[in-house]
């Protein structure tokens, strides 16, 4: 039976109007400021504080969205101890807990914490779902333990919601409905599952994940389904060759939407759709080589749209994470030949040879040539649309108006990472447990690129503080 709005309810009966509304605005999600002003009318409106727990937790990309939408972050896991001294400089109040959680000792350490937790978060690596085959099962195999600690956690805690996310990957190989039917521990939890491209949720980046959200049969709810801007299913960079040099436009796949969708992603005070530029151009003037790795904000250009507004809100004087690496001589005249958004496709013949000037860098592969391994660090951004997916090396994209590679910030930003989180690694030098090898700068770059994008985090989190918001307003007795 449906309560009427009383004097006691009724701010949360507005206050549930309000969220709808803004979710359900045609260019897209609750972004991460509108999620702040949303998270000062929870308070006003006396809901319930939530918190999460984050397992496999990086360098903290969930925990900053959940954070972003209101949530006490209360801690998280993980064993990369570089990740683990960005996650906890980044959530000081935080529980940053280093150590393999297959060991007992971790284990019990992080489900003492889980059990206070609201929402239990993660992404656990899933080495062998690529060879599941036939009756056999992803959480039978050893090579899956990390997902199987991922289950069991959830099973020991039973917390009200539960997010995880993996590649898209899970979805081709037919393990879905596996993953589907583990996570709801025998129909304890509602589970539903959904792809998502973060590049919908304001974030200036295409990267597909795809979520498994649970919510604890006791709730009498069904998970939230994310709905967002749809603009990577109605625009996209199209290749152009013909008379003319090769270059890249955006192209209209969609009737209907595409020129509304384009409108808004041109308009640089709107945060529903970001482009490279509207989030990083205010970094283009980033010495190369430089070991400084900080500039206070009063040497860069103002903020030339919302988006890095917000990135620069709370961050202090300097913005951080701001060296880039050096870049030889070879590069840069590849590079001063590829259209913005191109890539090695576009070289003419002359620059395919492996040494153009004469130095020699890098393998040889012995035939005088680039090498298909050399392919992908050929890549120019385009600044009229988000980046493709990042991955964790530094030559993974170029910049689109200077010849050089992007610092950390520059990642970050794309990622959708505010400048006031900063990242690190352990000052211990030398081989730790679960540290990787390649440096520290290598390092960073490895954490941003590995880490769910904050704003794709924040709207799934203001998804589920709107389903629990409203499972509030029902639980209230009326007077």
């Amino acid at each position: 039976m449906m309560r009427r709005p009383t004097a006691r309810n009724r701010p949360r009966a507005l206050y549930r109007q309000k969220i709808r509304a803004r979710c359900t605005d045609i260019r897209g999600p609750c972004t991460p400021e509108a999620a702040l002003t949303l998270r000062e009318e929870a308070t006003s409106a006396a809901l319930p504080d939530l918190n999460v727990v984050d397992l496999f937790c990086g360098a903290g990309g969930l925990s900053a969205g959940f954070q972003m939408a209101g949530y006490g972050v209360l801690g998280g896991v993980d064993v990369d101890p570089d990740a683990i001294a960005t996650y906890g400089l980044s959530f000081p109040q935080a529980s940053a807990i280093n150590g393999d959680l297959r060991k007992p000792p971790i284990r019990e350490r992080i489900i003492d914490l889980a059990k206070r937790a609201d929402v239990l978060v993660g992404g656990p690596p899933c080495q062998a779902f690529s060879q599941v085959r036939n009756h056999s099962r992803l959480i039978d195999d050893p090579r899956n333990s990390l997902y199987c600690e991922f289950v069991r956690v959830l099973g020991e805690t039973s917390p009200r919601a539960f997010v995880m996310e993996n590649v898209t990957g899970m979805d081709q190989m037919g393990v879905r409905q596996q993953i589907a039917e583990d996570l709801s521990l025998g129909g304890e939890y509602a589970v539903r599952s959904q792809v998502v491209d973060a590049a919908d949720f304001g974030v200036p980046q295409t990267r597909k994940r795809l979520l498994f959200l649970g919510c604890h049969r006791r709730l009498n709810l069904e998970p939230p389904f994310l709905q967002g801007s749809g603009a990577t299913s109605a625009l996209t960079l199209a290749r152009r060759n013909g008379s003319t040099p090769v270059y890249y436009e955006i192209e209209h796949l969609s009737p209907l939407w595409s020129r509304t969708l384009a409108a808004v992603m041109e308009d640089a005070g709107n945060l529903h759709i970001v482009t490279v530029a509207q989030a990083i151009s205010d970094l283009r003037h980033l010495p190369v080589g430089n070991r400084r790795d900080s500039l206070p904000y009063s040497e860069l250009p103002v903020p030339e749209s919302a988006y890095q507004a917000l990135m620069r809100q709370g961050a202090g004087p300097e913005v951080r994470n701001i060296q880039v690496p050096r870049i030889n001589l070879d590069t840069v005249m590849r590079l001063r030949s590829i259209p913005h958004g191109g890539n090695h496709r576009d070289l003419p013949e002359e620059l395919l040879g492996r040494y153009l000037t004469g130095k020699r860098w890098g393998q040889d592969n012995g035939s005088g040539r680039l090498s298909r391994r050399h392919f992908y660090a050929y890549r120019k951004l385009h600044p009229a649309i988000w980046a493709w997916t990042l991955n964790t090396k530094a030559d993974s994209a170029y910049h689109y108006s200077v010849n050089r590679s992007l610092s950390v910030r520059e990642f970050a930003r794309i990622q959708s990472f505010p400048d006031r989180f900063v990242f690190t690694t352990d000052p211990r030098r030398g081989t730790l447990p679960g540290r990787i090898d390649g440096g520290s700068a290598h390092s960073r770059y490895r954490q941003v690129g590995n880490a769910v994008p904050p704003f794709l985090a924040c709207a799934i989190a203001t998804a589920f503080r709107e389903l629990l918001a409203a499972k509030s307003l029902t639980d209230t007795p009326s007077q």
